[in-house]
């Protein structure tokens, strides 16, 4: 194999992977093919050695190819040292909460999910290690927006209201969204990213300039009654990594 063969199947090779991290529920051979533009035996050479390599699943079958073991364990490992940090916060928000806690980290336009704590309610929201989520419409994505530079937010913000569609919320109101967070409001997502989920949330950046971001997904049958406590803690939470 050429060099840039090598590379021609490193690229497609991410490409599936990205793409497995958008769809959690699993896409079959023919679905990854239609959705990267490539022929479904090189799909199917490409995921079998994912397979061999850990990096995808097919415990569910042709109809369920999806992130494997080995990619959630490498998200796991990015950036251990803020995630050390971090994770008392987390901890006591759970605690204070009984919600879920999840910590991602931004990466390229998305929010890779690196770490979590289960929530003890027995209703709770649950996201995969390994998960790739949107920046303008969840919780951590607007928190992790609000804490990068202002010019570097508005080309994420207007590249992905592009890929939205016609659907999409004026940009104007994104942006305006954007600037509250960063004059002291709390990220929020209701019911934007995933009906019947909420969110709320906040971000920090490391020495290296690496975004992390803390949210709290919350069942939207008890939002509106949980949301002021949970303003509060989430706030706490925000005093205690500055102490």
């Amino acid at each position: 194999m050429s060099k840039n063969q090598g590379i021609q199947v490193i690229s497609r090779a991410a490409d599936i992977l990205r793409l497995l991290g958008r769809e959690t529920d699993g896409l079959s051979l023919g679905q990854i093919a239609k959705r990267v533009q490539l022929p479904r035996s090189t799909v199917q050479r490409i995921v079998a050695a994912l397979v061999t390599e850990g990096f995808v699943s097919t415990e569910r079958g042709d109809g369920g190819i999806r992130l494997g073991r080995e990619i959630q364990s490498l998200a796991q490992a990015v950036s251990s040292d803020m995630r050390t940090r971090l994770r008392p916060v987390m901890e006591r928000l759970s605690d204070e909460t009984g919600e879920t806690v999840d910590l991602a980290v931004l990466e390229g336009a998305q929010m890779l999910f690196v770490d979590q704590i289960e929530g003890s309610h027995r209703l709770r929201t649950v996201s995969r290690i390994g998960e790739y989520f949107p920046l303008t419409t969840t919780a951590n994505g607007r928190a992790a927006l609000a804490c990068m530079r202002p010019e570097r937010a508005l080309a994420l913000i207007r590249a992905e209201h592009r890929s939205r569609g016609p659907y999409a919320p004026p940009l104007s109101d994104i942006i305006d969204g954007i600037d509250a967070i960063r004059e002291g409001e709390l990220a929020c997502d209701e019911n934007e990213h995933t009906d019947g989920i909420c969110a709320m949330g906040f971000a920090v950046a490391d020495q290296t300039g690496d975004i992390f971001a803390v949210s709290v997904p919350v069942p939207s049958s008890r939002y509106d009654r949980v949301k002021p406590a949970l303003a509060d803690s989430v706030r706490a939470a925000i005093s205690m990594l500055r102490t």
